[in-house]
């Protein structure tokens, strides 16, 4: 018997990052200077599914609050 485990569909994260930043009236420029990252670039890829923030932005952004 196969085990089956969680997969984390990467577009699927983004989208939701960005519907949730945008319910919550959070700009790009809003989270990149909680984060401290230097460009906005990171999250614009996340959005596009090119990949996940690292577990640390995850848990920062899931306390975000302005």
């Amino acid at each position: 018997m196969k085990r089956r485990y969680p997969v984390i569909d990467i577009a699927k994260t983004g989208k939701n990052i960005k519907r949730i930043m945008k319910n919550q009236g959070y700009t790009v420029k809003d989270v990149q200077r909680f984060l401290g990252l230097g460009t906005p670039q990171g999250i614009y890829h996340w959005f596009d599914g090119r990949c996940l923030p690292t577990l640390d932005n995850l848990y920062a952004l899931s306390e975000y609050d302005e």
